[in-house]
């Protein structure tokens, strides 16, 4: 795979992702519908920064990892594929029939825009989810040739993007995508649609030589 297919494949597939609706999307809906856009901006920059800190430890350690490790590659390789294809499953074989942004935890009562992106920022860094799926995801997308640390940072920046993009999204049209994102049926089909990317994927993992 080149580095334009790599590129052009983790587009597509961080894209289903980053719209599939989570903890971000919840956090950044609700934080507009209650608390206005600008705070809702802040709380989306501070996960995009969280996506980064996971992005470069990912890129550091484990492509230091991967080169020195024959095994770890292999141990890597199958772990990440059957999480991925575990989290695909149960995600084509039971979608949820609701979506409520409210759930996030968080208390409507913050002070200030630098409030709200530490709170982003740790609602990500405190996910554990979110390490785990960028070292099972990423490593895959990237091509034969290449130094992997960088390229793993590169694909984190495209995330970002995509990611801000979508908050942007979400806080310019907060009201018709409330209600959208609460019909089970659309959350079936989005949820559908990510779980058959993640087995995909998780197939190409399990597939993959060094």
């Amino acid at each position: 795979m080149t580095v334009a297919q790599s590129l052009l494949a983790f587009l597509f597939a961080a894209a289903v992702l980053t719209i599939t609706p989570g903890l971000d999307t919840a956090l950044v809906l609700r934080t507009s519908a209650l608390e206005g856009a600008r705070k809702a901006a802040f709380a989306g920059i501070g996960i995009t920064l969280g996506c980064l800190v996971w992005g470069l430890a990912v890129a550091v350690g484990l492509a230091a990892l991967l080169t020195a490790s024959e095994l770890a590659f292999t141990v890597l390789k199958w772990a990440g594929a059957a999480y991925l294809v575990w989290l695909g499953a149960r995600m084509i074989l039971k979608p949820r029939e609701g979506f409520d942004p409210s759930a996030t935890g968080i208390s409507p009562k913050a002070q200030g825009g630098t409030e709200w992106l530490w709170r982003g920022l740790l609602t990500n860094l405190l996910n554990p989810k979110a390490g785990i799926f960028y070292i099972s995801f990423l490593p895959q997308f990237v091509p034969a040739g290449v130094q992997a640390g960088s390229f793993i940072l590169l694909l984190v920046m495209v995330h970002v993007v995509l990611s801000l993009l979508w908050f942007a999204a979400l806080i310019l049209a907060t009201r018709p995508l409330n209600r959208a994102l609460r019909r089970p049926a659309v959350i079936r089909v989005m949820d559908r649609l990510a779980g058959c990317v993640f087995v995909g994927f998780g197939v190409k993992l399990a597939l993959a030589r060094r």
